[in-house]
């Protein structure tokens, strides 16, 4: 995947260690992503996070999802997966914008982007390897508070469907 589509590490580190202790985390990827996974779950300190990525088949994968009260999820191949199966989906956007026609599809969707507007951003239709002008403020910009935003309305949407 495309760097400037990527949420950076040091942003999913901050995820994980404001997300309520009540929840299990299950950090998902490909065996190439494996070692991130693992610096991520060491790194936020958070007990409850489980590092699956490599380990689990693509339906697997797509059964978990699906289960989750909510998926966080970049712009990428994961996104489309919780569309498919309708798994609860919070998306980040850096660099690309939903507006392209890539967002998410889940009845339970959300967007999560920079809350100011940038003249730079989108910067490309699938972005790049590195930001084109070195700050990738799209993607340091975003507030955790945001995402977790994002999960207090997934927990009233879930609460509603049973």
């Amino acid at each position: 995947m495309w760097f400037t589509k990527q949420f950076p590490e040091e942003q999913w580190v901050k995820l994980l260690r404001a997300l309520p202790s009540h929840y299990n985390v299950y950090l998902l990827g490909a065996a190439p992503d494996r070692d991130t996974c693992e610096r991520l779950r060491q790194t936020s300190g958070r007990a409850g996070v489980e590092n699956l990525a490599g380990q689990l088949s693509l339906l697997t994968s797509a059964a978990l999802m699906r289960g989750a009260v909510l998926n966080y999820v970049n712009d990428s191949a994961p996104m489309h997966l919780c569309s498919s199966v309708g798994a609860p989906t919070c998306a980040v956007f850096c660099s690309t914008v939903p507006f392209f026609g890539f967002g998410p599809l889940s009845p339970f969707s959300r967007v999560v982007q920079i809350e100011e507007t940038l003249e730079c951003q989108p910067c490309g239709l699938h972005g790049y390897a590195k930001c084109p002008l070195g700050h990738f403020y799209c993607a340091h910009g975003i507030r955790t508070q945001q995402l977790l935003d994002a999960l207090a309305e997934a927990e009233v949407w879930a609460a509603a469907q049973h």
